[in-house]
This record gives structure tokens, C-alpha cells and sequence, in this order.
């Protein structure tokens, strides 16, 4: 019998090799996994922007026009038409307000925060009493330049289509 056993191993090459094939293809997965993640971020984004919109519409079933704020008190006496709501998304990566609201129009936007604060391809969210839905600046859909544009802007600001966000 042999003194020396031939012990079945890997060589530190072999191990080498794998580790490289594991960080190349981390590498490649992680970035796209974080893009899932954000855009999955963007459904609550929508939630709340669907609720606040139902909530306008229950403020103006009972008051002369659409609320103008958001706050912790309801109210539809002269100069201060809040709606009772949160002004944050459900899971807090959105900011809501109403930058805009009338007796028989208004505009509520979700802004992205916190950790969505980076999603520069939808930043932020709006919808108006018809239930229109922004573009990538905000502003309100408009049929002019169809699915290329989301708010008819100009020549090289036209941005990301409402398809891409909503």
C-alpha cells in the first residue's frame, strides 16, 4: 500500500475560476434586479394616487369645490379645503399633494422619496379629475404626439411614454 493517498480536491485554480464566474454574473444580475425593484416600487405610487383621487371625489360629493390640500383635519369652509389623508404613499416611497385644484378641476401628484427617490425614468406621478395620467415632468397627457411623448413637449424634451410608468 501507497504512503501518500491521492486526495480528490479542488485546486485553487479551479476555485479561482469559480468565483469569477459568480461575480461576473452578479455583476449582470444585480443591476437589473434593482430595476424590478423600482418599478415594482411604482405600484404604490398608483394605490395612493387612486385612493386620493376617490377622496377627491367624496370631498366634492360634499363641498362647493375639489380639495386643495392635503391635512390631518377635514375641512370646506372658505380658504382651507383639505381633504383627511396621508401625504405619503402606503409604504412611504412617495410623497402626495394637490398642486393644483378648483371648484370643478384638480391635479394630485406623487413624488418619489427615500430609497425611489432615484427612479429618474418616472419622477413622479399625476392624475387629473378626468383621470388623466402625467408624463415623466409631470404634467398631464395630451394626445397630440401619441405614444411618443406623454405631454406633447417640444422636440428633445419629449420624454418617457405613459406606458413606461403607469
Amino acid at each position: 500500500m501507497n504512503k501518500f493517498k491521492l486526495l480528490a480536491a479542488f485546486t485553487l485554480i479551479e476555485l479561482m475560476v469559480v468565483v469569477i464566474v459568480v461575480a461576473i454574473l452578479a455583476a449582470i444580475a444585480y443591476p437589473s434586479y434593482d430595476e424590478y425593484i423600482i418599478k415594482s416600487r411604482r405600484s404604490d405610487a398608483k394605490a395612493a394616487l387612486l385612493s386620493l383621487r376617490q377622496a377627491q371625489e367624496k370631498y366634492r360629493a360634499n363641498c362647493p369645490q375639489y380639495a386643495t390640500g392635503i391635512a390631518a383635519a377635514y375641512s370646506c369652509d372658505g380658504g382651507g379645503h383639505n381633504l383627511v389623508s396621508s401625504a405619503t404613499s402606503p409604504n412611504l416611497y412617495y410623497n402626495l399633494d394637490v398642486p393644483s385644484a378648483e371648484a370643478n378641476t384638480y391635479v394630485i401628484r406623487a413624488r418619489p422619496t427615500g430609497v425611489q427617490a432615484g427612479d429618474s425614468a418616472c419622477a413622479s406621478f399625476t392624475i387629473n379629475q378626468n383621470g388623466q395620467h402625467s408624463g415623466v415632468d409631470g404634467l398631464i397627457d395630451t394626445t397630440a404626439n401619441g405614444p411618443l411623448d406623454a405631454d406633447n413637449d417640444p422636440g428633445v424634451t419629449k420624454n418617457t411614454p405613459l406606458g413606461t410608468c403607469w
